[in-house]
């Protein structure tokens, strides 16, 4: 994200960059990063901490007035679109800043970047989105390769790795024994950065956990920003997820969400479209049966997979190669499908 951040600070484009992410997946301390790495003069404006305080900015309508308002709280630090950069940090606060972005573009007196949580939902309640003024990317917490970096692994390091992923070079046993203890860890840890910040510094679990349970209050809060007909159902579904992902079928059961029999998923779209795009949870769509089922295998034995020998065996699909993760150290191939083991999760992209 951050090389990201920086390329599109850089160009020549117009557009604002506004980057969307749930909380505390570290957008803040990326921009605030880049930012002064790049440029002599950087304002930040935090929509959430003005709305709570002296309120300067709720009532700006128009580029003079926002001009006016910046220049009182950071006069000294306004100089030219090539050396300042002004960061509105949760500008979901007001919703109608994100159609000021329009016209702030348009004027190009400063370069200015963006930020926010439940961007998506705000968005959808806009009703002039500056579409061609914007550039909306969303941002996740750290994946399992940054989770690497910032337990110390070098680039290097990492790009020898995806070398013998691409050759299917199994490790030895010594260095697979050090990439599983770093996977589990980040099981365990997870990719939010203040809970990874909390092991490294302590090394101490019981504190990651207090800083996880912090992290899933604010998430709670943020499922129950709903109207008040809906907040109810929306923080439900939020509070099943963990037992839902225990299960087998790792699916929502409909009924469990109000308790009522005969309950169907289309009576709750909204709902789940709202987790979704307010980045608090993240939707796994279903696959369409193709010929069999897609059933899951449970055994110990990782190579029986009788519902993914029947989708690469599926003409329809073309399906190339398939690709199963375990926690075995050998890679191999077997007709179409690949042995690998789980950490080289990592090295799949997106095309």
């Amino acid at each position: 994200m951050a090389e990201l951040i920086e390329n599109h600070l850089k160009s020549d484009s117009r557009r604002i960059l506004l980057v969307d992410g749930a909380r505390q997946v570290g957008k803040t301390f990326i921009i605030r990063h880049v930012g002064k790495k790049l440029f002599r003069n950087f304002v930040e404006v935090n929509m959430l901490e003005d709305s709570i305080g002296n309120r300067i900015f709720e009532k700006v309508n128009t580029v003079d007035d926002f001009y006016l308002r910046i220049g009182m709280i950071a006069g000294d630090k306004l100089g030219k679109k090539g050396n300042t950069l002004i960061f509105l940090d949760e500008i979901q606060t007001y919703p109608h800043f994100l159609t000021i972005l329009k016209f702030l573009a348009d004027d190009n007196r400063f370069t200015y970047i963006a930020s926010g949580s439940l961007l998506g939902v705000t968005l959808s309640q806009t009703t002039s989105i500056p579409m061609g003024s914007i550039r909306k990317v969303r941002m996740f917490q750290l994946d399992f390769e940054e989770f690497l970096y910032a337990c110390g692994m070098n680039e290097y390091a990492v790009a020898s790795l995806q070398k013998k992923f691409e050759a299917r070079e199994s490790l030895d046993e010594s260095l697979h024994g050090k990439m599983m203890d770093f996977f589990r860890r980040y099981l365990l840890i997870g990719g939010m950065p203040a809970a990874v910040n909390a092991y490294l510094e302590t090394k101490n679990i019981h504190a990651v956990r207090e800083i996880q349970h912090e992290i899933h209050e604010y998430y709670a809060a943020d499922a129950s920003k709903y109207d008040t007909e809906r907040k109810l159902k929306v923080r439900r579904i939020y509070d099943l997820i963990p037992s839902n992902l225990e299960n087998k079928k790792k699916r929502v059961i409909v009924k469990q969400i109000e308790e009522t029999k005969g309950s169907v998923f289309s009576r709750y779209i909204d709902e789940f479209d709202y987790l979704t795009s307010a980045g608090v949870a993240l939707g796994v769509q279903a696959i369409p049966t193709p010929v069999f089922p897609l059933i899951e295998s449970s055994g110990k034995d990782y190579s029986v997979h009788s519902a993914l020998n029947n989708f690469v065996t599926n003409d329809d699909y073309h399906v190339k190669n398939a690709f199963v993760l375990s926690n075995r150290r050998e890679i191999r191939t077997k007709g179409e499908i690949t042995y690998l083991p789980v950490y080289n999760v990592m090295f799949f992209k997106k095309n």
